[in-house]
């Protein structure tokens, strides 16, 4: 909440750029755009804006036009829009909020009312991320938590029969995590539980998904993965925490692995596989890999 967001101001004439910029230049990072085609590539490069102060009246393509691309895309729907505009009609009002806007700022621009709105729609937008990372991460760990993994993976198979590539799971389960946490205490097995999500974020892809999936149990969907290199990478795995030692803790895990076979494979059929190969890794001794 106490990062400096990010403003889009998109607008064809400069003097109203100016006149912006000097609003909010203390209290925002600030990008600029002199048409559609700017916004839309701006929108595009990281860090996404906060909020677009998005102008209507503009040659090639309007504002309503720039909106409607914005509210189309998935990967910038979520970008809130305040329009800029000379027009006070209200069918314009009507119009803008009908095009997704959530603010309508009409010219002459008074800097008050435009500093007041950007803020206020800012906070919304940032808490409003916050919700939704609250609803999608596990609280201790920082890894997605389970609901979220449950609703990606039919969307990760999916795309995985319709495309033709291998995927894989791994089910991951701390060995003797309850000796853990009587031995060392509550905060100690935290802290192992901490150390293990912070080695599971740097070795998974931006294309795979990992994710706490209950107590002292992880879950990775591998994507563009199949079981021999996924056995390769869980038997890395499986060595890297063996030496990590959090707290001076001694511990290992237990992996299960299970590759999607067939169309009728479901992610609940993939998981139970990949639970029964956990299994039998830890009757084998635990600390071990093993196949279902």
């Amino acid at each position: 909440m106490n990062e400096q967001a990010m403003v889009l101001i998109v607008d064809d004439t400069a003097t109203t750029v100016a006149i912006l910029s000097a609003c909010l230049k203390d209290n925002y990072h600030l990008k600029t755009a002199r048409n559609g085609e700017q916004c839309l590539k701006q929108v595009k490069l990281s860090p996404q804006p906060d909020l677009i102060l998005l102008d209507i009246e503009m040659p090639d393509m309007n504002g309503y036009q720039v909106s409607e691309k914005l509210k189309a895309d998935p990967t910038t729907s979520h970008i809130p829009i305040i329009f800029i505009t000379a027009r006070l009609d209200v069918e314009d009002e009507e119009k803008g909020f009908a095009h997704g806007a959530v603010d309508y700022i009409t010219k002459p621009i008074h800097p008050p009312i435009v500093a007041a709105r950007v803020k206020t729609h800012v906070t919304m937008k940032k808490q409003k991320d916050i919700l939704e990372r609250i609803a999608l991460h596990d609280q201790l760990t920082d890894l997605y938590n389970r609901h979220f993994l449950l609703n990606v993976a039919k969307q990760k198979i999916s795309a995985a029969l319709r495309h033709q590539f291998a995927i894989s799971i791994m089910m991951i389960d701390i060995d003797h995590f309850k000796s853990i946490n009587d031995q060392h205490g509550h905060p100690a097995g935290d802290s192992v539980l901490k150390a293990v999500a912070k080695v599971l974020k740097k070795e998974y892809r931006d294309e795979d998904i990992a994710a706490r999936f209950g107590g002292e149990e992880f879950v990775i969907i591998l994507s563009h993965c199949d079981l021999g290199n996924a056995r390769i990478k869980a038997e890395n795995l499986r060595i890297k925490m063996e030496n990590l030692k959090p707290l001076g803790i001694k511990m290992t895990i237990s992996i299960g692995l299970s590759q999607l076979e067939n169309e009728q494979d479901s992610f609940e059929e993939l998981l139970s596989r990949a639970d029964k190969a956990l299994y039998h890794a830890k009757q084998q001794g635990r600390n071990r890999v093993e196949i279902g």
